[in-house]
Order: C-alpha cells, then structure tokens, then sequence
C-alpha cells in the first residue's frame, strides 16, 4: 500500500468514527469473472489473513489471498474522482471500466 493510499484509508476510517481496518477481497462479477471489494471491518473473521502496512490494518480471507498476493494499493485521483485502486500482478485481463478483472 503506498503511503497516500494509506493516508486516505486512515482518513475514511477517522471520519466514520469506527473500524478495525479494511477488507479486501473479491467476488464473481462483472464482465471479465471477478471484482473487488473494499469494506470496512468492525470485527475479525477467525479465517481472515491480517496484514498491517502503513498503519493499516488489511483483512483478506483466505480465497482472495491467493488471487491478491503481490497487490498494491493506491490512491488514485481524476478530476472530481478519487478513491483507491488495486494494481494486481496476476490478473490477465481487465474490464474496460476497471471494475473486474480475471485471473
């Protein structure tokens, strides 16, 4: 996670007053066979993988580890648009709006 990713999820985590960190995972959807999901934590799964970078803590189960590993985080701003983005290594094809992505 870069340190302006990290900035920005402690500010969202600051101004919602509450959480452990955040999840990151993904799901089957979209056009191209997963996406990816960011949420807030408020309690720990017992099969989460908990991983602190850039003092925050990252929640991943199990599953979306082994699709994520070697993922980096980043902000990302374009005109009024900003939020994070996740640059995956082991993803072989992306969809044209960014949201899904297949391995």
């Amino acid at each position: 996670m870069t340190e302006k990713a990290a900035s920005w999820i402690g500010n969202q985590l600051t101004a919602r007053g509450k959480g452990l960190g955040v999840r990151l995972g993904v799901k089957p959807g979209g056009c191209t066979g997963w996406e990816y999901v960011i949420e807030y934590v408020d309690h720990q799964l017992i099969e989460d993988k908990v991983i602190n970078d850039n003092g925050i803590t990252l929640f991943v189960d199990p599953k979306s580890l082994v699709m994520l590993f070697g993922s980096q985080l980043i902000f990302k701003e374009e005109g009024i648009n900003c939020g994070i983005e996740i640059v995956n290594p082991n993803s072989t094809a992306t969809c044209g709006c960014g949201e899904s992505f297949s391995v």
